[in-house]
């Protein structure tokens, strides 16, 4: 009896002692997750990402620590971390130095997280400009950001086309310079492929509501450009754009990103001001 007691509570002792460790894992688990949150946000700002930051979380108490240059980006990175779900507590040892200025990455190293995730959101936007193109039906290219810098390779049909397809990346918010690599190839497109250019431009006739939205998605992906600012509705494939923008050169290119948008027939403009 004694024995099978003793048995028992050895038992009951490993049972708690295997709880006890499940539970470690689990916050260890929760920790892990947490700090992970924190750091890739701080990773995605702009303002936060070239500062070498570090994220140790416990029991929902985050502590950071590293160096930014301004008040401003301390309170930021305690912002972001309280945002994190679990995390209750921030013990912010950020030091505030007004003269510090983030190292530069060596040459050879590869680029952040913050600055891959960027360049991958530029290839897209462009693309996707690219795709809803009025030039872009004979072009077969290729998009690839490195570090804000575009390369265009492949075909385009004419030497305006290839102009128009640089224009719209180099325009593409974040762009930093775009090496346009697109060569020329004048030859006409086959009757096949020209008739179904013909069916895909009968559709977008009557396709408003898709029109309407690809000029606005272009507008967004736009810098110089206030995409938010312009309102866009389309009737008949004759678009109208609105509101307000900031001068003559921002007005302009509005009105060429919209023209330039598969199925617009006309762009109406007298309620877009500066």
């Amino acid at each position: 009896m004694h024995g099978q007691f003793c048995k028992l509570i050895l038992a009951a002792s490993i049972a708690m002692a295997m709880g006890n460790v499940a539970a470690s894992e689990s916050q260890s688990n929760t920790d892990t997750r947490q700090e992970t949150q924190i750091w890739t946000t701080y990773a995605l700002s702009p303002d936060l990402r070239a500062n070498d930051l570090k994220v140790l979380v416990k029991n929902g108490k985050a502590t950071l620590s590293g160096v930014v240059a301004d008040e401003v980006h301390k309170e930021l990175a305690t912002d972001i971390a309280l945002a994190v779900s679990g995390v209750d507590l921030v013990d912010n040892q950020i030091v505030v130095m007004s003269d510090y200025v983030p190292s530069e990455p060596k040459p050879g190293m590869d680029r952040s997280y913050g600055v891959m995730v960027d360049d991958a959101s530029i290839t897209a936007a462009i693309r996707s400009k690219l795709r809803w193109s009025k030039q872009a039906d004979g072009m077969t290219t290729s998009v690839k950001t490195r570090s804000g810098r575009v390369t265009l390779t492949g075909n385009a049909d004419s030497q305006t086309d290839k102009q128009i397809a640089g224009r719209l990346a180099s325009n593409t918010d974040g762009v930093l310079v775009v090496d346009n690599q697109l060569v020329v190839d004048a030859l006409k497109p086959a009757p096949v492929e020209a008739a179904k250019g013909a069916v895909e431009q009968a559709q977008d006739d009557v396709a408003d509501g898709w029109i309407t939205t690809k000029v606005k998605s272009t507008l967004m992906y736009s810098s110089n450009v206030s995409g938010s600012a312009i309102s866009v509705s389309t009737n008949g494939g004759i678009v109208t754009l609105s509101g307000l923008v900031a001068n003559g050169v921002e007005r302009d290119l509005a009105i060429e990103l919209a023209q330039n948008v598969h199925g617009v027939k006309s762009v109406r403009s007298s309620e877009l001001r500066y």
